[in-house]
């Protein structure tokens, strides 16, 4: 059996579980419309405040970076690390990262300094640092500054990222390789980002409203978050994991649900129960038009009679990467809480997935968070109290 023993997430409710849990009861969403530095284009974003006086080495110097070592900071989570790695040994403790922009911001700067005509030695300056210009950037850095010696490894499957590290630390915890390991995943924003998901039409100019009538698209965000798991009983459970790809196509869900659905009943195969059995649903919920339809779709097909659907892409915005373990944390939440977030933003429903609206106070004992990303990437995990 692997359990939850601790829990950290920054993001744009706040830093640390406080903040996240402060934001939550007074019903304040993290969307801003602020902009980015940079950008023309209208939207609303979940940013998270990094203080600018926070730093990491050089070499290693971006705002996701930067984002993974606020996230760190909060929660005590480094000295409950500490402990562990004191008690197992650096080499048995084991840490899987989900991330899908690492650190594009840095390569950004670069082709900026060259487009500046500021010269082959400063665009050279940022292509100097092969521990920051490459996908494992976040995982490797956590790994370093955690004192982790044990396996490393940074999962790219998109919105699905942060999701599959469950899967891959609970078979390593199955395998004996290791004594515990740290997940997380951390996405920063950047201009690659938003005029990437500006070029496909999917951003909304308003707050995204998941599975409104209405909905015109997503609220991108950033944030970062880890989960430290063992064999040591804790509160929460991590009860079964379910993984599909139907690879439909590059950005789009399969029509009909299959992956999603797929993904669910595997996750509640792996944890030996039914939908019946899961009191609350964190969907996917990006608020676009394809996708929200086609997870009602999945969903419609396996609604339990008394299980409780929300999405809270309206709270945090679109963490892409980092989705899986923002929206993890926050069903862990409701279990150790009982506060079952609402659709933040949306008024009105469509009728085939009556999504919760209103935030709930409401004990709870299980629950299933999915997470569904380009490519046909599905990922659905369910915790429950041990």
């Amino acid at each position: 059996m692997v359990f939850v023993n601790q829990l950290t997430l920054t993001s744009a409710l706040g830093a640390g579980m406080d903040s996240m849990r402060e934001s939550l009861r007074d019903e304040r969403s993290g969307l801003t419309d602020r902009g980015w530095p940079g950008s023309d284009v209208e939207c609303f974003l979940g940013i998270a405040d990094i203080p600018s006086e926070l730093c990491v080495p050089a070499q290693r110097e971006s705002r996701n970076n930067r984002l993974v070592e606020y996230a760190l900071q909060q929660d005590g989570f480094i000295d409950h690390v500490a402990a562990c790695v004191s008690k197992h040994g650096a080499d048995r403790v084991g840490l899987v990262m989900g991330s899908s922009t690492s650190s594009v911001d840095r390569t950004e700067q670069a082709y900026a300094a060259m487009l500046e005509d500021q010269g082959e030695p400063a665009f050279a300056d940022h292509f100097v640092q092969p521990e920051t210009h490459n996908p494992h950037a976040p995982g490797d850095y956590a790994a370093l500054r955690l004192g982790i010696a044990g396996p490393c490894m940074t999962i790219s499957a998109a919105c699905a990222s942060s999701a599959k590290v469950f899967a891959v630390a609970q078979r390593w915890l199955d395998q004996g390789w290791v004594d515990a390991v740290v997940v997380g995943g951390a996405d920063s924003l950047c201009l690659s980002v938003i005029y990437g998901f500006h070029s496909l039409q999917l951003i909304a100019a308003s707050p995204c409203r998941p599975f409104s009538p209405d909905r015109q698209g997503i609220s991108l965000g950033e944030a970062a978050g880890f989960a430290l798991l063992s064999t040591e009983p804790a509160q929460v459970q991590l009860l079964g994991v379910g993984e599909s790809c139907d690879a439909y196509h590059m950005s789009s869900a399969h029509p009909e649900g299959l992956g999603a659905t797929l993904s669910m009943q595997r996750a509640l195969q792996a944890a030996g129960l039914t939908i019946d059995d899961i009191d609350y649903v964190n969907l996917h919920g990006t608020g676009t038009r394809a996708n929200d339809e086609t997870e009602a779709r999945a969903c419609s097909g396996m609604a339990g009679e008394n299980t409780l659907f929300s999405a809270t892409k309206g709270w945090t915005g679109h963490a892409l990467g980092a989705a899986g373990i923002v929206e993890s944390v926050l069903s862990i939440n409701a279990l150790l809480t009982g506060f079952v977030p609402g659709t933040m933003n949306t008024e009105q429903c469509e009728p085939e997935l009556p999504v919760m609206l209103e935030s709930q106070q409401r004990q709870i004992s299980t629950v299933l968070s999915n997470s569904f990303g380009f490519g046909g990437n599905n990922c659905s995990v369910v915790f429950g109290q041990s």
